[in-house]
């Protein structure tokens, strides 16, 4: 074979078109094994996984164990969610009867108040008694959610298991990342919380999680026989870091001249015409604070005052000292008639993906973060289910396209799910 044929193919692999095709023709091999797989490692309860289509690459970027906008989810799917709750606590809680959310400390955050009156009710349709009680009394929380006479309560401890007024649940579902740190009331109770407040963001660490992804996407690969770069970004962790003081600037400028490098082979090997880029990001936190797209290794170096207080300091004005450098992966998704640059957001009940939307930026570019004020959601057209495809119809078709992204994100749920099993060894959970 010549080098140009050769070229030929491997910008032929390259390519999402051709990582769906794959995936169509192996279906029944990966849903064996990943039966298999949630036997080993059952899936946390709830979790959304951020994607990136580059169109020559898929790949997850981010995964939230304690997700918002579940209000951004299509309506019309509300059944599969009830469903897939229903499934989950019969299976795993056959007993339980009342579920305690336990949500974020917002006091002014609206469109968090959506999502928590949206996962209230999701809860409660699915036949069990709900409460929504905060773990700290923050003095302007309203009483009820907003736009709504859904209560909000104050927790309390009572005979080691935590309570709102009379209510004494079964379970309590977090919502509430935890980036604060580990709650005093959480140390004395003995009662089933979900997910662990152990992988809360006060010490889980996205490098971590991004490591046990990197062993799943090498054994999927090997299984249907891609390359694993098509579905798994590079990373490095880089802990004792300082933006401030400028003193970790030469370190951090190395390691982003390492990763482009690293990248722009595979994109010479597969014939990419564009320019890699990296992300640094902070390695826990999440709402998209302290992240920031890089081209060139000493963009790094040249940040304003402005550009390295947004990297110093993450959610809750927590200092960010431990970044992951990731491999920047473009979007080649577009929504509305502007075509503003976008990419899916996977919603997963236990192991069921239950739908998603695209998050929408008009003001950004294809290599940056699009979670930044000014986004907006679109939920996912799905006209079925995203664990329905249909191989009658060209791979790119809806069904086709959205099952690749349930078969990607629940890569990364298994990766939580593995994480959720190392901590629960480690602490005897």
């Amino acid at each position: 074979m010549s080098v140009t044929d050769s070229s030929l193919s491997k910008t032929c692999k390259a390519s999402v078109e051709f990582l769906e095709k794959t995936i169509l023709e192996k279906q029944s091999n990966i849903e064996t094994w990943f039966r298999h797989e949630w036997h080993k490692s059952p899936a946390p309860f709830y979790a959304s996984i951020d994607l990136r289509n580059a169109g020559f690459k898929l790949a997850p970027v981010d995964t939230n164990l304690f997700p918002a906008g579940f209000n951004n989810l299509n309506p019309d799917f509300d059944p599969l969610v009830i469903q897939a709750i229903q499934t989950v606590l019969e299976r795993r809680f056959p007993d339980a009867r009342k579920v305690l959310i336990v949500p974020e400390n917002h006091s002014r955050n609206l469109f968090y108040f959506k999502n928590l009156a949206k996962l209230y009710c999701l809860i409660k349709n699915s036949g069990y008694e709900v409460k929504v009680a905060t773990i700290d009394k923050i003095e302007d929380m309203p009483e009820f959610i907003p736009e709504t006479e859904i209560p909000i309560e104050v927790a309390r401890i009572c005979e080691s298991r935590i309570c709102a007024g009379d209510f004494s649940p079964c379970l309590v579902l977090l919502n509430n990342d935890l980036s604060s740190g580990f709650p005093e009331i959480f140390k004395t109770v003995k009662h089933t919380i979900l997910p662990p407040p152990q992988l809360g963001w006060y010490s889980r660490l996205k490098s971590t999680h991004f490591g046990h992804y990197s062993d799943i996407a090498a054994e999927f690969a090997d299984m249907i026989d891609i390359d694993p770069w098509l579905i798994d970004p590079f990373f490095e962790g880089c802990g004792e870091i300082n933006f401030m003081d400028r003193s970790s600037d030469d370190a951090i400028e190395e390691q982003i001249a390492t990763m482009l490098n690293k990248i722009q082979k595979k994109y010479s090997e597969y014939g990419i015409n564009k320019d890699p880029f990296v992300v640094v990001k902070a390695d826990s936190g999440t709402y998209g604070m302290g992240v920031i797209s890089v081209k060139k290794a000493e963009d790094i170096t040249t940040l304003n005052r402005k550009q390295r207080k947004k990297m110093a300091f993450s959610k809750g004005n927590n200092a960010i000292t431990n970044v992951l450098i990731q491999e920047g992966v473009y979007t080649n998704e577009t929504v509305g008639g502007d075509l503003h640059v976008a990419e899916p957001v996977i919603y997963h009940i236990d192991h069921h993906a239950v739908g998603g939307f695209y998050r929408v930026h008009k003001d950004r570019s294809e290599h940056e973060n699009l979670n930044a004020p000014g986004a907006h959601f679109e939920p996912l057209p799905f006209t079925k289910s995203c664990i329905n495809p249909d191989c009658k119809k060209h791979p790119n078709a809806k069904p086709n396209r959205f099952y690749t992204y349930g078969v990607i994100s629940r890569l990364a749920l298994l990766a939580a799910a593995r994480e959720i099993n190392a901590v629960k060894k480690e602490s005897a959970i």
